[in-house]
């Protein structure tokens, strides 16, 4: 565990993770073994971050997220307050014999949420998907499949409805898949 980050008491962040320069991790997190996190990082109330997890640089995780093993958070994401990240594609407690399944009977899926993306609060992230660069993914949005690049998602299952810049604001639809910002003036190609 590097130094030059501050974690809560009341958090269990193992000597096995590594955390970067500037990160904030606060009341009751787990931070488990072999988890990366990169500088700058803000991880509120309550969040899990598995065993495996990788995280950029100066990524918001707001209170109760749960990061399951395979979870990748390119720089800049934000995640909405109780925002899931699964990893099992086919979950199940036991075998259809009543024996209890183990870590052997599961495969992990990995998800990749790509730089400066946004996670809406509640939303749920399936195993396999991969959210693209500058996304938002609506509140309580269950995110069944990839999401492109400014791509606008929300529902369930989650569907494109447009796209936003990379300032956040939703795209004005020009013609021959051109789209505008109105706030910042810059024109994308989708």
């Amino acid at each position: 565990m590097a130094e030059g980050f501050y974690a809560h008491p009341s958090s269990d962040v193992s000597d096995k993770a590594i955390i970067g320069h500037g990160t904030r991790i606060w009341q009751m997190c787990q931070v488990r073994e072999g988890a990366l996190i990169g500088d700058e990082c803000i991880l509120g109330k309550s969040v899990y971050v598995d065993s495996g997890v990788r995280i950029g640089a100066r990524v918001k995780i707001q209170n109760g997220v749960s990061l399951y093993e395979g979870v990748i958070l390119e720089d800049g994401v934000f995640c909405g307050p109780h925002c899931v990240f699964t990893n099992d594609l086919q979950p199940r407690a036991i075998n259809p014999d009543g024996t209890l399944k183990t870590d052997d009977d599961w495969e992990v899926s990995p998800i990749v949420i790509r730089r400066g993306a946004s996670i809406g609060a509640g939303a749920v992230v399936l195993p396999g998907v991969t959210v693209g660069e500058f996304a938002l993914v609506g509140a309580a949005a269950v995110v069944t499949r990839d999401v492109p690049a400014q791509g606008l998602v929300y529902g369930n299952p989650a569907r494109l409805h447009g796209y936003v810049c990379r300032c956040g604001r939703t795209l004005s639809e020009l013609e021959n898949r051109n789209w505008k910002c109105e706030v910042c003036d810059e024109s994308f190609v989708f």
